[in-house]
């Protein structure tokens, strides 16, 4: 195998690590977390929804649809379900009465928080488990991390 296409394999199986660990991190969390029950009911994509419209209070549905990088018609569908359930308010802009903003209702938004906090907790604590260098080596490695997802971006 020459060079150019050992470095080429590496950085795929590079590509291939990272994203493992982050799923790895993801459902560890989650797991540590629990869903809770009142949450059990709602799917994915709505709980997804819920984080997207949770860091971006007043997000347009097109907003929405962008940041989870799905078809605005299938984010309309998500927030008629979550509307529908009491979960989520839709409310026109006042400058452009054709775009709807969106928010969690206080109740849901509280039930988001604490679910939130507690995955937050989770990896916090397995942080403190790790060394003063490896703490170090991931905070570090945060903002290349974010420059990858901004990379990852359409």
């Amino acid at each position: 195998m020459n060079a150019v296409a050992s470095s080429i394999e590496r950085e795929r199986r590079v590509a291939d690590e990272l994203l493992a660990a982050l799923a790895s991190i993801r459902r560890a969390a989650r797991r540590h977390s629990g869903r809770p029950a009142e949450l059990s009911s709602s799917t994915s994509a709505q709980l997804e929804l819920a984080r997207v419209v949770r860091r971006n209070p007043g997000i347009s549905i097109a907003g929405a649809a962008e940041a989870m990088r799905l078809a605005p018609n299938t984010v309309s569908t998500l927030v008629g379900e979550l509307v529908s359930a009491g979960l989520l308010v839709r409310r026109t802009d006042p400058s452009d009465r054709r775009v709807a903003r969106l928010e969690l209702t206080p109740a849901w938004r509280r039930k988001i928080d604490a679910w939130r906090d507690r995955r937050v907790t989770a990896v916090d604590e397995a942080l403190q488990r790790l060394t003063a260098d490896e703490r170090r080596l991931v905070e570090s490695a945060l903002p290349a991390l974010a420059r990858l997802a901004e990379e990852l971006e359409p």
